[in-house]
């Protein structure tokens, strides 16, 4: 669990910095220039490998069963995860309705693999994706309380970004078969 937890820690931090230590972020971005980008986004994959890594390798710890319905929700509420997700960067007009709404389908995205996932390394790894993207939203707000709603977006941007959610889910799903799980329980 050491590689997950480790990933996770080195996740978190990645993310913050920039939050919590804003004049060391600036400093850094100040003596790197625009390598400080290639720098963070080093370290985030880094994060990601070693979050894979240690969630594959972890031992089955049962800590609680998750619920037969559990996987008919997650069918059924993914779509508007990954759509919520891809909203923070699209050009749709929803954008308009929802401060940190790729923030809001990672929590999301999060919640629903705890619902289906019992496990010591599932409830570390989503539980601390959970409570990241909770207190990241958090830690936002309290730097920029007041929030500009996006004014841009149109209807086709909208359509853009469910035909673009549509193929992710497909994509997603072929993964998860893939990996050797069906993502609907059958």
């Amino acid at each position: 669990m050491g590689l997950l937890i480790g990933g996770l820690v080195l996740w978190v931090v990645a993310h913050v910095f920039k939050r919590v230590a804003p004049d060391a972020r600036a400093s850094l971005t100040d003596r790197l220039g625009t390598a400080s980008k290639g720098v963070f986004a080093a370290v985030l994959l880094l994060s990601v490998v070693l979050i894979v890594m240690g969630y594959r390798a972890a031992p089955f710890i049962p800590v609680y069963t998750p619920p037969a319905w559990g996987v008919h929700l997650v069918d059924l509420l993914m779509f508007p995860a990954i759509a919520l997700f891809g909203l923070g960067s699209s050009k749709s007009s929803l954008r308009r309705h929802m401060r940190h709404p790729q923030l809001w389908g990672f929590t999301l995205w999060s919640a629903l693999h705890l619902l289906v996932n019992g496990d010591l390394a599932s409830v570390i790894m989503w539980g601390t994706f959970i409570v990241w993207a909770l207190a990241e939203m958090r830690l936002i707000n309290m730097r920029e309380p007041y929030w500009q709603p996006y004014e841009g977006g149109s209807t086709k941007g909208t359509i853009r970004l469910a035909v673009i959610t549509a193929v992710l889910y497909v994509i997603i799903t072929a993964i998860h078969y893939w990996l050797g799980v069906n993502p609907f329980g059958a």
